[in-house]
């Protein structure tokens, strides 16, 4: 009988790992403080700082769409990521404080004592990096973001994003980013840098219209079979603004190279959130969502199939249908919005909110040799708690508000078996916005954003608001566990330590808040990190703009403007440092 080394590791660690439980709220991104450290420091032990690491380090800046995973060889190193916007205004003194004029990049989060606290970076390659690691990042690009990352069982860690060549235009193109081990054990495991590789290529043009990838997605096998080592990384390819299909790409030798992409989706269209999940036997399924009805298709989750190690895939299936999350409102300007604010962002509804959809995320338990499952969690509007608005605001459509909750599907690969859609946490009040799922190891661990303690909940308004459009804090992290592979579910635990408001305005140029478009989870075992984005430090402050908060919305950032006579218009906000920007990555060990 062989026995992997993945198997050994399993042994080793699950039976002697004790059940994790909430702690203290631990900031991953230290844009104050603590500051930035260069990746080559890092890795290298040899000093390298430039403007926008040092920016960074008293940034106070914004944060979102974070992303976790805990290395499988030492439960105590947890890389970790984000939409990292701290180096994109040019720090106090400077002439063109207030304008943004830096990139948006990856972070690169990295804790060895399993999340208790956190060294902040960058992924090498930024506009501006100098350091002998520069030339390694084999990319093209002025920005960066939907960051993802995973481990193989090897000390590598793999980061893989989407970008922007220009920022005026959107081209989108796809790369990964290898680190590996530093040397000195385990606790150094993807500490130093290796290079970036370009994976998919976009074309540039304005408004999305040329070919624009986006939404990636990685997993690295770590099954110990034939497979181990290989790296899969997905994406959803929006084509002339319009169609949008999966496509994949895999690396056989350890993030240096990756296979031409490949469509996985040619009948299909408008999808989006690829999740990938390797099963014990080394088997790749690729899952996804719809976002728009197309030709009779319905809003569903699909999966696509792979025996061969991702070099083919069998055709979509879809595993079951839901009915939406598409929060939006009418602009004052005139058309439709995902996301309501003040001046140009504003909505005739008069509330303030972030972006919210139906959002997929999927696992596997890569160390059950026994079962072929898929884990699927996702968001979706609960049947039967649909209302009339009464308002140009909706969640499933215009004017059709409902109570989103988080549900969970397992599916047998092997038989095609579902189960019937699930709730994590049947709750009557409140909204459970971007779930996320981890397996590893035997127990299942999923988070989520709720808004069960939010003292406006109506199912016929935005997180947060009341019916005059006022905000407060509405936004917790609840998590739960299942040690049955999801046929029941522990009661749900409160994660953060503090409730926080999302509908700051703090994107464009201080009109309409984003929090991005998912959390994150990862495990081994017992042991879990939850990472979320959070609101706790914002500094509020009134709009010069609004003459004031004249909206009386609770959600104006503290911001620095003067008023030009003779153009009639406001300049830029010179005070970025102040804190009004100030949305972090917050973690925490998570039931």
């Amino acid at each position: 009988m062989i026995v992997t080394a993945a198997a050994l590791l399993l042994a080793a660690i699950v039976p002697h790992a004790s059940a994790s439980t909430p702690g203290t709220d631990v900031r991953l991104t230290q844009d104050t403080g603590a500051g930035y450290v260069s990746a080559y420091t890092l890795g290298t032990g040899q000093s390298y700082t430039d403007p926008t690491l040092q920016e960074c380090s008293i940034a106070k800046g914004r944060q979102n769409e974070p992303a976790v995973a805990v290395d499988p060889r030492n439960t105590n190193v947890l890389i970790g990521s984000s939409n990292d916007y701290c180096g994109v205004y040019a720090p106090p003194g400077d002439p063109n404080l207030g304008l943004p004029l830096g990139p948006i990049w990856l972070g690169y989060y990295r804790s060895e004592n399993s999340g208790a606290s956190f060294v902040s970076s960058l992924v090498p390659g930024y506009p501006g990096d100098v350091s002998p690691f520069a030339p390694l990042a084999k990319i093209d690009t002025d920005g960066s973001g939907d960051p993802v990352v995973a481990w193989d069982a090897h000390g590598r860690v793999f980061m893989g994003s989407e970008s922007d060549t220009d920022e005026t235009l959107s081209n989108g193109d796809v790369w990964v980013a290898t680190y590996v081990n530093s040397g000195g054990g385990t606790i150094n495991d993807g500490k130093l840098y290796q290079g970036t590789v370009t994976v998919g290529q976009g074309s540039q043009a304005r408004n999305l219209l040329g070919l624009f990838n986006d939404k990636t997605a990685i997993e690295a096998d770590r099954t110990g079979g034939k497979f181990d080592g290989n790296v899969y990384f997905a994406w959803a390819r929006f084509t002339g603004g319009k169609i949008s299909n999966i496509y994949s790409s895999r690396s056989t030798d350890h993030g240096v190279t990756f296979s031409k992409p490949m469509n996985l989706t040619p009948r299909n269209g408008n999808l989006q959130d690829p999740e990938i999940a390797v099963t014990g036997n080394g088997d790749v399924y690729v899952t996804f969502d719809t976002f728009a009805l197309n030709n009779g298709q319905p809003f569903g989750l699909y999966v696509a199939k792979s025996t061969d190690g991702g070099k083919t895939f069998s055709p979509p299936a879809l595993i079951t249908t839901y009915l939406p999350v598409n929060v939006q409102d009418v602009s004052t300007l005139g058309g439709s919005a995902r996301d309501c604010g003040d001046l140009s962002s504003a909505c005739q509804s008069g509330y303030t909110f972030f972006r919210q959809t139906t959002s997929l995320r999927a696992t596997a338990d890569q160390y059950d040799k026994t079962h072929e499952f898929v884990y699927l969690a996702y968001g979706a509007t609960k049947p039967g708690t649909e209302v009339s608005t009464g308002t140009t605001f909706g969640v499933e459509a215009p004017g059709l508000g409902g109570q989103e909750g988080a549900y969970f599907v397992r599916y047998d690969g092997v038989s095609g078996a579902r189960t019937t859609p699930a709730l994590l946490s049947d709750q009557s009040r409140g909204n459970q916005v971007f779930p996320d799922i981890s397996a590893d190891g035997g127990v299942l661990h999923a988070m989520w954003w709720d808004s069960r303690n939010d003292p406006n909940y109506s199912p016929a308004r935005p997180i947060g608001n009341d019916a005059a459009g006022n905000t407060v804090p509405s936004l917790d992290v609840y998590a739960t566990r299942s040690i049955n592979h999801g046929n029941t579910w522990d009661a749900a635990t409160r994660v953060t330590d503090v409730m926080s408001n999302p509908n700051y305005e703090q994107f464009s140029n201080r009109t309409v808040p984003f929090a991005g478009d998912y959390l994150w989870v990862t495990s081994l075992g017992d042991f879990a990190f939850s990472v979320w984005t959070d609101w706790r430090n914002v500094v509020a402050g009134s709009d010069q703009r609004e003459n004031g908060d004249d909206d009386a919305d609770n959600a104006d950032v503290v911001q620095c403007r003067v008023f030009n006579p003779s153009t009639g218009q406001w300049g830029p906000d010179t005070c970025p440092h102040a804190g009004g920007i100030d949305q972090n990555i917050y973690g925490d060990l998570s039931p």
